[in-house]
């Protein structure tokens, strides 16, 4: 009876000390970013006004649209100095999750989709470590006066390099159109 006794303690013992082994541990999840605001800055080369495209979708996935404001038309012949800043306005101060995307420039990248016949180059301006294109800086060169469309996607976690949004995989964190004219 004592030998069943200790046998049965043994037991228990090794049961609990598998069940309190550190392999439980759970692995640590990287949240998304949660973004509500895309600004992007077109600022000329060499001077003058800079131009001004935001969408602000302050609700998600509420019942109100995004709020797409453009504050004026491109000149022909004019290169632009790009950046994108994205917010996340639900906190307050309001979160600059550009500054966490740049940190996390290798599983990141902006792509720049142009429609609807609008005469524009785009250039990458920033790369990841490995110096495939980040894209929160970029060159727009505007050329013959003309209307378009211009989308910002930005995808978390793109194959790179790639060669374009068609083969980079990877979910968009966000992706805004904006119609732009070049006069």
């Amino acid at each position: 009876m004592k030998n069943l006794k200790s046998l049965a303690a043994a037991i228990f013992a090794t049961l609990l000390f598998v069940s309190c082994s550190n392999d439980d541990t759970p692995e640590q999840i990287n949240e998304e970013e949660v973004i509500t605001t895309m600004t992007v800055t077109l600022a000329p080369d060499g001077g003058g006004s800079p131009i001004t495209l935001q969408t602000r979708d302050l609700d998600g996935d509420g019942p109100n649209a995004p709020e797409v404001t453009v504050s004026g038309n491109l000149a022909t012949g004019v290169t632009y100095n790009g950046t994108i800043v994205l917010l996340n306005e639900t906190e307050s101060p309001a979160e600059n999750i550009t500054e966490e995307v740049e940190a996390e420039a290798l599983v990141h990248q902006f792509f720049y989709t142009i429609g609807g016949g609008l005469d524009v180059t785009t250039e990458y301006g920033n790369f990841d470590s490995n110096q495939n294109p980040l894209g929160t800086e970029f060159t727009l060169t505007a050329g013959a006066a003309s209307s378009g469309t211009l989308t910002f996607t930005m995808r978390h976690e793109p194959v790179k390099p790639n060669t374009g949004l068609a083969d980079a995989g990877g979910e968009t964190d966000i992706s805004a159109s904006f119609n732009l004219t070049i006069e």
